[in-house]
């Protein structure tokens, strides 16, 4: 399936889950490809939105005032969380927890402060904070979950590939936003999708998921698909680049 029947899927899985609601959401983004390069540093996106009456509705404008989050998730796989411990003069993995279809970058941007959006229940039960992906039921038990979870988001927050900005999003207008988001250079590869929800009064009353794809072009693409579908293939191109990097090496210390 192409990246762009996938993320499709996405957004129409999301659009079918979505409750009708008295108002509606127009929404875009600046992107919907990404390409990495040997000289990806990192990219800028923008999202933008206006919050407008449902289709059908006699009412001509909204009333506010609208809070809008935007959560963007990166592609999940199963992640595993490890604690060292210092033995006999030797760190070791002790113990490990396993998160399955864990996002692999989650950002967050906010109006404002989370806590006077909505309410903590809300905000978990919609994945909105990075915490939630850690409290989905896990077979090492509810506390050993919830440790090493809170530590592997410390982690990937350190990375750069998770994170909350609680003021990212600017409302142009009493019902028009918009809202910046860098992605780093480390960003992985795959589908990415953008989930915005627009709140009044502590609830949600519209929102919108759109799909948009990271990949690698050239030969780092070629590098990527050859480990995964050619490993013998390219394990033979690292063989020959580090000697071929070594002989080069050698020839100009010499001179």
């Amino acid at each position: 399936m192409t990246w762009r029947r996938w993320l499709g899927a996405l957004a129409l899985l999301g659009g079918l889950a979505t409750p009708a609601l008295g108002d509606r959401l127009l929404s875009t983004m600046s992107n919907d490809e990404i390409e990495i390069t040997s000289s990806f540093d990192g990219e800028k996106m923008t999202f933008f939105g206006s919050i407008a009456p449902d289709a059908g509705a006699e009412q001509k404008f909204v009333n506010g005032p609208f809070q809008v989050i935007v959560v963007v998730l990166g592609p999940t796989a199963d992640r595993t969380a490890r604690q060292m411990t210092h033995n006999f003069g030797i760190w070791l993995n002790t113990d490990q927890v396993t998160f399955r279809k864990f996002p692999s970058y989650f950002h967050v941007l906010a109006s404002d402060r989370l806590a006077d959006i909505t309410d903590i229940t809300t905000l978990t039960t919609q994945f909105i904070l990075p915490e939630s992906h850690t409290l989905v039921p896990n077979n090492a038990g509810w506390w050993k979950t919830a440790v090493f979870g809170r530590q592997l988001v410390r982690l990937m927050t350190e990375q750069g590939l998770f994170g909350v900005n609680e003021s990212g999003v600017n409302f142009l207008s009493d019902n028009t936003y918009s809202a910046r988001l860098t992605l780093p250079s480390n960003a992985p590869p795959g589908p990415y999708i953008a989930l915005t929800y627009v709140f009044k009064d502590g609830q949600i009353i519209a929102r919108k998921s759109e799909g948009f794809a990271v990949r690698k072009i050239g030969f780092e693409r070629f590098l990527a698909l050859a480990s995964v579908q050619q490993p013998l293939l390219y394990g033979v191109v690292c063989v020959i680049l580090a000697l071929f990097t070594g002989w080069l090496g050698g020839v100009l210390f010499k001179r």
